[in-house]
């Protein structure tokens, strides 16, 4: 097999290429590096700079390099920035994978992954752990274009004898290594850990749910763990003798509170400072946890980081980037 990996320079698609290609898989990433760091990719790794846009450009790679299996990361994915932009989501997210799976059925390939989030959830009821079963009611255009892709994607799978899986992580953290860590502040960790470099308390979004300290419950996935789950699903696409399809969480099936995870922010940093509680934000659960029992039982696979890795390789991260920040 050989792979390509759009948005495979980003902070999620660099652990899934390195991932592969220690496992020996053949890997071929395309990026038109908006987020992507070219440093990030494992040495001999072609880069293809552009975007899933560009026909032509796909039409062109998946020949040169007799791709096989497709690994699909690239879209955009700031909540925030798809409730002012929603055009821009919807062309680059699901016209985007609109012209690649074109792209893909033109040159016979046979395997397609897609990049799903949690977000195709919504706000969810009143579950303990959240199942692939569970409804599907985003709430803002960034889940909307994710749950298209997955339509889209099976649609195209079930027409073209495709294999086909689509992978709903929850909330990504941690590094598998310093310059493999997320350079941006959009997430909760390095969200905490921005407000501590500049010497403020962190910010807690609302301390009233109906949990047991009052605020939100959140599943936490390593990026390294996801990465080998992404390995897990491309060798079960690429075994299967007949084309299927699979739709899993990729979680940990554990909870951790948002003052939970600021009180390890504050262990792992030396920095124990009481958070500032601020209102809630619109659209935020209480809880939010996945079931993985499926991906459990279909392809053996369990998450084997906690959260304390996860917060203690974000912080060398950060520090690699923010060396003021330790300083301080």
């Amino acid at each position: 097999m050989t792979w390509l990996i759009t948005g495979g320079a980003g902070y999620i698609g660099a652990h899934v290429a390195r991932a592969m290609t220690e496992a020996g898989e053949r890997v071929v990433v395309l990026d038109d590096l908006s987020s992507g760091v070219v440093e990030r990719l494992p040495e001999g790794v072609p880069l293809v700079r552009g975007a899933v846009l560009d026909r032509e450009l796909l039409d062109r790679t998946l020949g040169e390099h007799g791709i096989t299996g497709v690994v699909h990361l690239a879209a955009k994915k700031q909540v925030g920035q798809s409730v002012e932009e929603p055009l821009r989501y919807y062309r680059e997210n699901v016209h985007g994978l609109t012209v690649l799976l074109e792209a893909v059925v033109k040159a016979g390939v046979g395997t397609f992954l897609f990049s799903s989030s949690a977000a195709v959830y919504g706000v969810p009821e009143e579950l303990d752990l959240i199942p692939e079963s569970a409804p599907c009611a985003p709430i803002n255009p960034y889940g909307e274009t994710k749950l298209a892709g997955e339509w889209l994607v099976r649609a195209a799978g079930r027409a073209h004898s495709l294999s086909t899986a689509c992978l709903r992580y929850f909330n990504v953290a941690g590094s598998a290594s310093p310059e493999l860590s997320d350079i941006g502040v959009f997430n909760i960790i390095p969200m905490f850990f921005d407000r501590i470099t500049q010497g403020d308390a962190p910010r807690i979004f609302g301390d009233d749910y109906p949990t047991p300290d009052g605020t939100g419950i959140r599943d936490y996935i390593h990026v390294a763990d996801l990465a080998d789950a992404h390995l897990a699903v491309a060798r079960r696409l690429a075994a299967q003798r007949t084309p299927g399809d699979l739709t899993v969480n990729i979680g940990r099936g554990e909870g951790v509170s948002v003052r939970e995870l600021a009180s390890l922010v504050g262990e792992v940093t030396g920095r124990p400072v009481e958070p500032v509680v601020e209102p809630r934000r619109p659209g935020d659960a209480a809880k939010a946890v996945a079931s993985v029992e499926l991906i459990g039982e279909e392809l053996g696979w369990t998450a084997s980081r906690g959260v304390r890795e996860m917060v203690e390789s974000a912080w060398e991260g950060w520090c690699l980037r923010h060396p003021e920040a330790r300083a301080r």
